[in-house]
Protein backbone atom coordinates (compact mmCIF):
# COMPACT_ATOMS: atom_id res chain seq x y z
CA UNK A 1 0.00 0.00 0.00
CA UNK A 2 1.24 3.43 -0.82
CA UNK A 3 1.85 6.16 1.72
CA UNK A 4 -1.02 8.64 2.19
CA UNK A 5 -0.18 12.26 1.64
CA UNK A 6 -1.38 14.60 4.45
CA UNK A 7 -2.94 17.75 3.11
CA UNK A 8 -2.40 20.79 5.40
CA UNK A 9 -5.64 22.28 6.89
CA UNK A 10 -6.67 25.71 5.73
CA UNK A 11 -6.79 28.71 8.07
CA UNK A 12 -10.64 28.59 8.15
CA UNK A 13 -10.67 24.97 9.26
CA UNK A 14 -8.29 25.70 12.14
CA UNK A 15 -10.76 28.06 13.99
CA UNK A 16 -13.27 30.95 13.89
CA UNK A 17 -12.51 34.16 12.16
CA UNK A 18 -12.52 37.45 14.05
CA UNK A 19 -15.76 38.47 12.36
CA UNK A 20 -17.52 35.28 13.49
CA UNK A 21 -16.36 35.84 17.07
CA UNK A 22 -17.70 39.41 17.06
CA UNK A 23 -21.06 38.32 15.65
CA UNK A 24 -21.34 35.55 18.23
CA UNK A 25 -20.52 37.90 21.10
CA UNK A 26 -23.04 40.44 19.81
CA UNK A 27 -25.80 37.82 19.67
CA UNK A 28 -24.93 36.61 23.18
CA UNK A 29 -24.98 40.20 24.42
CA UNK A 30 -28.46 40.78 23.01
CA UNK A 31 -29.69 37.53 24.57
CA UNK A 32 -28.34 38.62 27.98
CA UNK A 33 -30.00 42.05 27.62
CA UNK A 34 -33.36 40.48 26.69
CA UNK A 35 -33.18 37.98 29.57
CA UNK A 36 -32.22 40.70 32.05
CA UNK A 37 -35.06 42.93 30.80
CA UNK A 38 -37.57 40.11 31.17
CA UNK A 39 -36.30 39.35 34.68
CA UNK A 40 -36.48 43.02 35.63
CA UNK A 41 -40.00 43.32 34.23
CA UNK A 42 -41.11 40.21 36.14
CA UNK A 43 -39.57 41.53 39.35
CA UNK A 44 -41.28 44.91 38.89
CA UNK A 45 -44.64 43.23 38.25
CA UNK A 46 -44.22 41.05 41.35
CA UNK A 47 -43.31 44.13 43.42
CA UNK A 48 -46.39 45.99 42.18
CA UNK A 49 -48.55 42.97 42.91
CA UNK A 50 -47.26 42.75 46.47
CA UNK A 51 -47.83 46.50 46.98
CA UNK A 52 -51.41 46.28 45.70
CA UNK A 53 -52.01 43.19 47.85
CA UNK A 54 -50.75 45.04 50.92
CA UNK A 55 -52.95 48.06 50.13
CA UNK A 56 -56.03 45.91 49.71
CA UNK A 57 -55.24 44.15 52.98
CA UNK A 58 -55.04 47.47 54.83
CA UNK A 59 -58.30 48.69 53.29
CA UNK A 60 -60.03 45.38 54.09
CA UNK A 61 -59.03 45.58 57.75
CA UNK A 62 -60.11 49.24 57.92
CA UNK A 63 -63.42 48.38 56.25
CA UNK A 64 -64.15 45.63 58.78
CA UNK A 65 -63.38 47.89 61.75
CA UNK A 66 -65.45 50.83 60.52
CA UNK A 67 -68.29 48.69 59.22
CA UNK A 68 -68.88 46.96 62.55
CA UNK A 69 -68.84 50.18 64.55
CA UNK A 70 -70.82 52.34 62.12
CA UNK A 71 -73.38 49.57 61.62
CA UNK A 72 -73.87 49.71 65.40
CA UNK A 73 -74.34 53.50 65.41
CA UNK A 74 -77.17 54.43 67.77
CA UNK A 75 -79.54 57.43 67.49
CA UNK A 76 -78.60 58.60 70.97
CA UNK A 77 -80.38 61.69 72.30
CA UNK A 78 -78.26 64.01 74.41
CA UNK A 79 -80.14 65.56 77.28
CA UNK A 80 -79.43 69.24 77.76
CA UNK A 81 -80.79 72.07 79.87
CA UNK A 82 -80.35 74.63 77.10
CA UNK A 83 -83.25 76.30 75.32
CA UNK A 84 -82.95 74.20 72.17
CA UNK A 85 -83.64 71.03 74.16
CA UNK A 86 -82.40 67.51 73.52
CA UNK A 87 -80.66 66.65 70.26
CA UNK A 88 -79.43 63.66 68.29
CA UNK A 89 -75.72 62.91 68.86
CA UNK A 90 -74.42 62.77 65.30
CA UNK A 91 -72.12 65.20 63.54
CA UNK A 92 -70.88 64.30 60.06
CA UNK A 93 -68.50 66.46 58.06
CA UNK A 94 -66.40 65.93 54.95
CA UNK A 95 -63.26 64.85 56.82
CA UNK A 96 -64.59 64.11 60.30
CA UNK A 97 -67.32 61.99 61.83
CA UNK A 98 -68.63 61.95 65.39
CA UNK A 99 -71.38 59.63 66.63
CA UNK A 100 -72.47 57.25 69.39
CA UNK A 101 -72.08 53.50 68.90
CA UNK A 102 -73.09 50.50 70.96
CA UNK A 103 -69.91 48.68 69.87
CA UNK A 104 -66.56 49.93 71.20
CA UNK A 105 -63.60 49.45 68.88
CA UNK A 106 -61.17 48.89 71.73
CA UNK A 107 -61.55 45.42 73.18
CA UNK A 108 -60.54 46.45 76.68
CA UNK A 109 -63.63 48.61 77.06
CA UNK A 110 -66.64 47.26 78.88
CA UNK A 111 -70.07 47.06 77.27
CA UNK A 112 -72.07 50.24 76.84
CA UNK A 113 -72.37 53.23 74.55
CA UNK A 114 -69.20 54.94 73.36
CA UNK A 115 -68.72 58.28 71.68
CA UNK A 116 -66.49 57.80 68.61
CA UNK A 117 -64.75 60.47 66.57
CA UNK A 118 -62.97 59.79 63.25
CA UNK A 119 -60.79 62.54 61.81
CA UNK A 120 -58.50 62.88 58.79
CA UNK A 121 -55.24 64.68 59.55
CA UNK A 122 -53.07 65.96 56.71
CA UNK A 123 -49.30 66.41 56.81
CA UNK A 124 -46.45 66.78 54.34
CA UNK A 125 -45.69 63.07 53.97
CA UNK A 126 -49.29 61.90 53.64
CA UNK A 127 -52.37 62.07 55.80
CA UNK A 128 -53.71 59.61 58.33
CA UNK A 129 -57.06 58.61 59.77
CA UNK A 130 -57.24 58.78 63.58
CA UNK A 131 -60.02 58.02 66.00
CA UNK A 132 -60.97 58.93 69.56
CA UNK A 133 -63.26 56.87 71.75
CA UNK A 134 -64.71 57.50 75.19
CA UNK A 135 -67.51 56.09 77.30
CA UNK A 136 -70.84 57.87 77.37
CA UNK A 137 -70.99 58.76 81.05
CA UNK A 138 -71.36 62.51 81.56
CA UNK A 139 -74.28 64.63 80.43
CA UNK A 140 -72.29 66.97 78.14
CA UNK A 141 -69.99 64.32 76.68
CA UNK A 142 -70.80 65.17 73.05
CA UNK A 143 -69.67 68.78 73.42
CA UNK A 144 -66.36 67.96 75.14
CA UNK A 145 -63.13 68.63 73.29
CA UNK A 146 -61.25 65.38 72.78
CA UNK A 147 -57.63 65.13 73.87
CA UNK A 148 -55.15 64.55 71.03
CA UNK A 149 -52.89 62.36 73.17
CA UNK A 150 -55.71 59.83 73.41
CA UNK A 151 -56.01 59.45 69.64
CA UNK A 152 -55.22 56.15 67.90
CA UNK A 153 -54.10 55.82 64.28
CA UNK A 154 -56.29 53.65 62.04
CA UNK A 155 -54.39 54.11 58.76
CA UNK A 156 -51.46 56.13 57.43
CA UNK A 157 -50.25 57.00 53.94
CA UNK A 158 -53.58 58.51 52.87
CA UNK A 159 -53.42 61.25 50.26
CA UNK A 160 -57.15 62.07 50.19
CA UNK A 161 -60.14 61.14 52.34
CA UNK A 162 -63.78 62.23 52.52
CA UNK A 163 -67.04 61.08 54.10
CA UNK A 164 -70.44 61.24 52.36
CA UNK A 165 -73.88 60.71 53.89
CA UNK A 166 -76.81 59.06 52.14
CA UNK A 167 -80.13 60.86 52.08
CA UNK A 168 -83.05 58.80 50.80
CA UNK A 169 -85.90 60.23 48.78
CA UNK A 170 -88.87 61.47 50.79
CA UNK A 171 -91.65 63.34 49.01
CA UNK A 172 -93.28 64.38 52.29
CA UNK A 173 -90.12 66.29 53.23
CA UNK A 174 -89.51 67.45 49.65
CA UNK A 175 -86.09 65.82 49.60
CA UNK A 176 -84.41 63.82 46.88
CA UNK A 177 -82.05 60.87 46.96
CA UNK A 178 -78.43 62.03 47.08
CA UNK A 179 -75.09 61.84 48.86
CA UNK A 180 -74.39 64.83 51.11
CA UNK A 181 -71.07 66.27 52.26
CA UNK A 182 -72.35 67.02 55.79
CA UNK A 183 -75.00 65.68 58.17
CA UNK A 184 -76.06 67.46 61.36
CA UNK A 185 -78.09 65.31 63.74
CA UNK A 186 -79.38 68.38 65.61
CA UNK A 187 -81.15 69.67 62.51
CA UNK A 188 -82.11 66.45 60.70
CA UNK A 189 -83.38 64.56 63.79
CA UNK A 190 -82.18 61.21 62.35
CA UNK A 191 -79.07 59.38 61.20
CA UNK A 192 -78.19 58.81 57.53
CA UNK A 193 -79.07 55.42 56.10
CA UNK A 194 -75.45 54.83 55.05
CA UNK A 195 -72.02 56.46 55.02
CA UNK A 196 -69.55 56.31 52.16
CA UNK A 197 -65.83 56.62 52.78
CA UNK A 198 -63.67 57.70 49.83
CA UNK A 199 -59.92 57.43 50.26
CA UNK A 200 -56.82 57.43 48.08
CA UNK A 201 -53.54 55.83 49.14
CA UNK A 202 -50.15 57.09 48.00
CA UNK A 203 -47.97 54.72 46.04
CA UNK A 204 -45.00 54.90 43.69
CA UNK A 205 -46.03 56.66 40.52
CA UNK A 206 -49.57 57.58 41.54
CA UNK A 207 -52.51 56.79 43.78
CA UNK A 208 -54.90 53.93 44.45
CA UNK A 209 -58.50 54.95 45.20
CA UNK A 210 -61.15 53.03 47.15
CA UNK A 211 -64.78 53.62 48.16
CA UNK A 212 -66.30 51.89 51.18
CA UNK A 213 -70.08 51.74 51.67
CA UNK A 214 -70.97 51.52 55.36
CA UNK A 215 -74.69 51.04 56.18
CA UNK A 216 -76.31 52.06 59.47
CA UNK A 217 -78.83 49.67 60.97
CA UNK A 218 -80.73 52.03 63.32
CA UNK A 219 -81.01 55.46 61.72
CA UNK A 220 -83.98 56.94 63.56
CA UNK A 221 -84.78 57.40 67.23
CA UNK A 222 -87.96 55.59 68.21
CA UNK A 223 -89.03 55.88 71.85
CA UNK A 224 -90.16 52.64 73.42
CA UNK A 225 -93.68 52.88 74.76
CA UNK A 226 -94.57 50.44 77.54
CA UNK A 227 -98.24 49.84 78.20
CA UNK A 228 -99.29 49.89 81.85
CA UNK A 229 -99.32 46.52 83.59
CA UNK A 230 -102.77 45.24 84.47
CA UNK A 231 -102.93 43.97 88.02
CA UNK A 232 -105.61 41.57 89.01
CA UNK A 233 -107.11 42.39 92.39
CA UNK A 234 -108.62 39.47 94.23
CA UNK A 235 -111.44 39.89 96.74
CA UNK A 236 -110.52 39.69 100.37
CA UNK A 237 -110.29 36.19 101.66
CA UNK A 238 -109.58 34.75 98.22
CA UNK A 239 -106.06 33.49 97.68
Amino acid sequence: MGNRVKVPMSQRELGFTLMEVLVTLTILGWIVVILFGAFRLSLSAWDRGETIKEEYQKVRVLSELLSRQIRSAFPYRVQTEKAEGDYLAFEGKSQALKFVSSLPMKRNRSEGFVCTFYQFEENGEGGRLVFYEQRVLRQGFFEEELKREKADVLMEGISRLSFEYYQEEDSSKNQREEWLKEWDGKERKELPKAIKLNLSLKKKGGETSFSLLLPISAHQFEPIRVSPVMRRVLPRGVQ
